[in-house]
């Protein structure tokens, strides 16, 4: 039964980023490395990485490592060292931050006001860090980001977001997935399918969870067959995806 979970349970980040100790998140992140991988898992959908600058927010709350951006950056990065040292794959997450927002993407849409210049001063800056040292998967959230996008439509949808921010401007060239895409910011706007096809002309490479998985597959078979989604776009994230299994052992 319950004794073979018999596992340990760490502080939230919050705790671990208010003693500013940043070997506590490398520990931390090579015990669950550890027997994550002993279970047989090789990728953890973790460190969160979002900056809590709003402390009302209650979505990501004590998951986040704290508010200051430089701080939430060097845990994020020890913490997917630790997991890294035993074989197992950090995603940082919620790009391009969701520390700052109010409302929960679970339930419905979120915005967040906020110019790219803003956003790379500091809700960008633990991805930024995390790109630089070689992070193999960034999952996008559902927040928008108007004075971005130019639009309501969720950063895990958005090409400018994804292909422009993260990829161009970041410089990231590892695996993007979406957030759970059953959320009510998605739902109560797209269907699976619809979803699924603009996640994929943003330029993500894997999609977590639609609202339904038969929709959405066959929405992106039919969408490569009439050539609104192309094989090229299909190809690199193949690619993508390939080349960090590589890695894995």
């Amino acid at each position: 039964g319950k004794a073979g979970f018999d596992l340990p349970v760490y502080d939230n980040m919050s705790v671990i980023g208010s003693k500013g100790d940043t070997e506590q998140a490398y520990q931390m992140g090579e015990s669950i490395g550890q027997y994550l991988y002993d279970l047989g898992f090789n990728t953890d959908f973790a460190p969160v990485a979002d900056v809590l600058t709003n402390p009302g927010n209650t979505a990501i709350g004590t998951r986040s490592f704290g508010s200051d951006a430089s701080m939430v950056a060097d845990m994020v990065t020890k913490e997917l060292e630790g997991l890294s040292s035993q074989g197992v794959f950090g995603a940082v997450k919620h790009f391009p931050g969701q520390g700052g927002v109010s409302g929960d993407s679970h339930d419905g849409a979120v915005t967040l006001d906020k110019s790219l210049e803003e956003l790379m001063q500091t809700e960008l800056v633990p991805f930024q860090k995390a790109v630089e040292n070689g992070v193999s998967f960034v999952m996008v959230g559902h927040i928008s980001v108007p004075q971005v996008v130019g639009d309501n439509t969720p950063a895990s949808l958005s090409q400018m977001m994804v292909s422009n921010v993260l990829r161009e401007q970041l410089g990231y060239q590892g695996i993007v997935i979406t957030d759970a895409m059953n959320m009510g910011a998605i739902t109560g706007t797209y269907t699976a399918d619809q979803a699924a096809v603009m996640a994929v002309n943003a330029g993500v490479d894997m999609i977590l969870m639609p609202q339904d998985y038969e929709t959405a597959y066959n929405g992106l078979l039919q969408a490569v067959q009439d050539g609104t989604i192309t094989e090229e776009r299909i190809d690199e994230s193949v690619e993508r995806i390939v080349k960090v299994k590589l890695q894995m052992q």
